[in-house]
């Protein structure tokens, strides 16, 4: 999955968010003492690059489908912006001595799967699934980040910084809606199967991952306990919801 913010992302902090403990207080040289925490890291980076790699490679892709040259060159424009969020995360892995490709090669395959099976068929389905299926990507990293140790969390980050897309897909989606009104129901079941197919992918990735998994469920030190993996996921759904409201459809 690859990764984008969007205006009602779910995860925004709290202005009365309390102070970062434990592995979210500390830095990345303190923090990897610990083996199994530095494999859950460069297990993220990895999952990351290659999703940010696959979101230059979609973008570009949704380029050609689009209606108008303006469209086009936004959506080149994005597509930019993703290849350098994902150079920022393989020099990352090579300044801690890890082979980026190595680091992404264990999440290709599902993430792939993924893709072929959510392949759009047109143009505004690309832009429904860049909105709706990556924001559920971006979510699930945001709630991750928070309890990464403060280098590797700003870098994260700024990885899901917003590239536009959001914004864009709205705008383009709630027109074509009230051009032909019976476009929203073929969109809506079509962003229905992206939020149960983007949330079964990100359950097997981690299931799939040892230190992914330990981490979210509380065996690294700061992790999610299984109650909290619940109300993350309920978060995730709140999130979707909202953005099926923002682009004209119902949830």
């Amino acid at each position: 999955m690859r990764c984008m913010e969007t205006p009602d992302n779910a995860t925004e902090a709290s202005d009365e968010a309390p102070a970062p403990t434990g592995i979210a207080a500390q830095d990345w040289e303190t923090a990897s003492a610990d083996a199994q925490y530095r494999a859950a890291v460069v297990d993220l980076l990895g999952a990351l690059a290659y999703g940010e790699l696959a979101a230059f490679e979609r973008l570009a892709d949704d380029a050609k489908l689009a209606p108008t040259l303006g469209d086009k060159a936004a959506l080149a424009r994005m597509a930019s912006a993703e290849f350098h969020h994902f150079e920022q995360l393989t020099d990352r892995l090579t300044a801690i001595d890890e082979e980026p490709t190595a680091a992404m090669e264990p999440f290709a395959k599902a993430l792939d799967d993924f893709h072929r099976q959510t392949a759009p068929s047109d143009w505004l389905e690309g832009l429904v699934k860049a909105y709706v299926g990556d924001s559920i990507a971006s979510d699930f990293y945001r709630e991750i980040a928070a309890r990464l140790d403060e280098n590797t969390r700003s870098l994260v980050l700024a990885v899901l910084d917003d590239t536009g897309h959001g914004n864009f897909a709205v705008e383009k989606v709630r027109a074509a809606i009230e051009a032909e009104p019976r476009v929203g129901g073929r969109l809506a079941l079509w962003a229905r199967r992206l939020m149960g197919e983007a949330l079964s992918q990100a359950q097997r990735v981690v299931a799939d991952r040892d230190a992914l998994s330990t981490m979210l469920v509380g065996g690294v030190a700061d992790g999610f306990d299984l109650a909290e993996v619940g109300r993350m996921f309920s978060r995730i759904t709140e999130a979707h919801t909202k953005r099926m409201a923002a682009l004209g459809l119902a949830a």
